[in-house]
């Protein structure tokens, strides 16, 4: 777990240190480039702007229906529960109306925290399942992992201005070609702190996976819902894969890799039952887990960790 936090710490420190350096480099610029500002300014804008209109707009593209208390009694105990022991208030409650079996949490905050279930993952996962993947978004909204990643996202999108800038004025001002060099060196960072974004995504994966089990959830209740979605996200069809592409971002995991997800995890299934059990997850313990340059280089570009390591991940846990 610490070494989690050194990472995310480190990663932090990184994509803040790149974005001063190159504001360092173009400080003497901003006057001569008053648009520069302009763009500065407009991302903060847009961060804010995605901020405070996100939640709306999860609600509309997963078609979420908040429910009652009275409607589905077993939900609410569980997030009740659940919120009881993270010591932050209660989420309202949703269904989102969609088949592909899944789960999310969003909100502008803690008080503002919302968690919802597809109504695929209520016909998949046992109760014990559906409490493990429940406690994993509640830690999302107790760790504020919304709030972290938008924080974060703005940097790349201002480096991207920066590029945009630099190279726009790079090509029309000959006395200043200095300034395509620095559009390119932004364009580069960019690139990069786009990367750690992704990566920094991947992180706050695990610590949720983690604050599940703190939460009072087995590893193999969670390995095995994990597995389980999966599995019902490779049974879907294209077009149910791409109604939640845009927001795969949210998800417990990466709907459009499972495919590829499943063939590495169906050797663990050794019963072929279906589901993870303990004795499954604990001989994966002594097991080395070795990706190929392909799964590295997707897992560079997910925002979510190879599925096959993080169950790895899960079965070090002790319950």
């Amino acid at each position: 777990m610490w070494s989690l936090r050194l990472r995310m710490w480190l990663l932090v420190t990184a994509l803040f240190g790149m974005i001063y350096a190159l504001l360092v480099v173009i400080g003497t610029q901003f006057l001569r480039f008053g648009g520069f500002s302009f763009y500065f300014f407009l991302s903060l804008a847009m961060m804010f702007i995605q901020y405070m209109i996100g939640p709306k707009i999860v609600e509309w593209s997963m078609r979420v229906r908040y429910v009652k208390k009275e409607e589905y009694p077993q939900l609410y105990q569980i997030v009740e529960g659940l919120a009881l022991r993270a010591g932050i208030p209660v989420p309202r409650i949703g269904i989102a109306q969609i088949a592909l079996p899944n789960a999310f949490a969003f909100g502008r905050g803690i008080r503002d925290g919302r968690v919802c279930v597809t109504e695929g993952i209520l016909s998949l996962l046992n109760e014990e399942e559906l409490k493990a993947v429940l406690g994993h978004e509640l830690s999302h909204l107790k760790n504020r992992d919304v709030l972290t990643i938008t924080i974060l996202s703005v940097i790349p999108m201002i480096m991207y201005r920066i590029a945009w800038q630099f190279l726009f004025y790079g090509r029309r001002d000959e006395r200043r070609g200095n300034t395509a060099l620095i559009g390119l060196a932004a364009f580069l960072f960019y690139f990069i702190t786009n990367l750690l974004v992704l990566y920094a995504s991947r992180i706050r994966e695990y610590f949720a996976d983690r604050g599940s089990i703190l939460l009072g959830n087995r590893p193999p209740a969670l390995a095995s819902s994990l597995y389980k979605l999966v599995y019902g996200s490779a049974r879907m069809d294209k077009d149910s894969l791409k109604e939640a592409e845009g927001l795969k971002a949210f998800f417990v995991n990466d709907p459009s890799r499972a495919l590829n997800e499943i063939r590495e995890l169906a050797q663990l299934d050794l019963d072929k039952s279906g589901t993870l059990d303990a004795d499954e997850l604990a001989r994966l313990r002594t097991k080395e887990v070795r990706l190929s340059f392909s799964d590295r280089f997707l897992e560079a570009l997910s925002t979510h960790p190879n599925m096959l390591k993080r169950i790895k991940k899960l079965s070090e846990y002790k319950p």
